[in-house]
């Protein structure tokens, strides 16, 4: 199960040191498809930030019914607690050991790793300054309104992708599949209304500015997480919706998209 690509990270200013120890890195906790690819939207999110600031780390792959035995194992904190008291264990989780190997960081939750990352790390930010409301808002806003009607085509699909067929939601067919990306346009139609507001003072592409942010990676791990799950009947689509800024974005996103 093991896909880490090992690399030598002397590159980012680690002491080798003599004694053949590798220099501590973070590591990403992922969920793995049917392809060694990652496709998860919300560990996207987290594997963009750790790309464009530089940080080594490799990743851990745990099966969807080891996770919270997993997470447990390693005390991560819970990522949400149900209104009754009881726990949540979702990924992505990150164990940071670079700053203190003897009290390595354990995050999870998707927002909360990201504020991490850009209190620890701040050199290429994904907050711009000022913007941390405003991102938080846009990133809940992708996550609880944009992707929802997403859920009924994606959910059997990954499912069946991961469990390699079957099990889950039933698959849409023909016209309740139709009336389904009818539903998910209509939210890319209205985000690229609000986008192209920043076409006059803006590059028109990326949600803030000129400068890709946390908004654009929790946009573009959509985007992936359709082209990695659907890439025939629905990456084939959006590409090319609203005059093909969806495509622009995740080209400006992919030099973020390496796979440690």
């Amino acid at each position: 199960m093991s896909r880490h690509h090992h690399h030598h990270y002397s590159r980012s200013g680690y002491p080798s040191s003599g004694r053949g120890m590798s220099p501590p890195i973070i590591t990403l906790y992922d969920i793995p498809g049917h392809t060694p690819q990652p496709w998860a939207p919300n560990i996207w999110r987290i594997r963009f930030i750790l790309n464009y600031k530089n940080l080594p780390y490799k990743t851990v792959w745990v099966d969807t019914a080891s996770v919270e035995s997993t997470l447990r194992s390693i005390n991560a904190p819970p990522s949400t607690i149900r209104p009754d008291g009881r726990p949540v264990y979702t990924l992505p989780v990150i164990v940071d050991p670079t700053r203190n190997q003897m009290q390595p960081e354990v995050l999870s939750n998707t927002n909360n790793i990201a504020e991490y990352l850009e209190s620890a790390y701040p050199a290429r930010p994904v907050f711009p300054e000022g913007s941390r409301a405003m991102q938080s808002l846009f990133v809940h806003y992708i996550q609880e309104v944009f992707a929802k009607p997403l859920l009924p085509i994606m959910i059997p699909l990954s499912h069946q992708n991961i469990h390699h067929g079957g099990g889950g939601m039933p698959m849409l067919q023909g016209p309740q599949r139709e009336q389904a990306w009818v539903a998910v346009k209509e939210q890319f139609d209205f985000l690229a209304m609000i986008m192209d507001k920043n076409a006059g003072d803006g590059d028109g592409v990326v949600a803030m500015g000129r400068e890709v942010s946390y908004a654009d990676f929790a946009l573009c791990s959509v985007l992936i997480w359709i082209e990695r799950m659907a890439a025939h009947d629905g990456w084939t689509r959006v590409r090319g919706w609203n005059g093909g800024r969806w495509a622009r974005l995740y080209e400006r996103c992919r030099p973020y998209m390496d796979e440690l």
